[in-house]
């Protein structure tokens, strides 16, 4: 992690990236990292980082869009049958559904299904980019809060 906090916000746009695609990352932690040291701006930080992750999880989208099962599961180690068992729900409510791709454990398997059944890839988009900007901008706003009260 120190590595990419020496990159700026290169290395946020990285590391949010990665944490949304194949590697166990924290991008939370360089995200209070950077907050933290007083050196970046507070929306850039916020903006980068939710950026980063969206494009990791519009890669998951497009890698769940390809259905090509076999690299799935070999890159991502996800099952095919964990991801038909959001079937259900994107059935019922689409592609806003993608809101719900910052969280953990489920975020990742939510965006291939997305691709898998081809959800509109707009709608998507959008409902990724803003679930994640949220969750960005609250983590933010508690670290800013639990600086400015030290």
């Amino acid at each position: 992690m120190e590595g990419l906090f020496e990159f700026g916000y290169l290395g946020l746009l990285l590391g949010s990236f990665l944490a949304a695609t194949i590697l166990p990352f924290s991008s939370e932690a360089l995200l209070v990292l950077m907050i933290s040291c007083g050196r970046f701006n507070l929306l850039n930080i916020i903006l980068t980082a939710s950026v980063g992750n969206w494009m990791g999880g519009m890669t998951c989208y497009y890698l769940g869009y390809l259905g090509n099962w076999k690299l799935v599961e070999k890159y991502l180690k996800i099952k095919e049958d964990k991801i038909l068992k959001f079937k259900f729900w994107l059935d019922k409510y689409g592609s806003m559904m993608a809101w719900l791709c910052w969280l953990p454990i489920i975020g990742d398997p939510l965006a291939l299904a997305l691709g898998f059944i081809r959800s509109n890839v707009y709608l998507v988009s959008i409902y990724m980019f803003l679930g994640k900007l949220m969750r960005y901008i609250v983590i933010a706003y508690f670290t800013h809060l639990g600086i400015s009260n030290t």
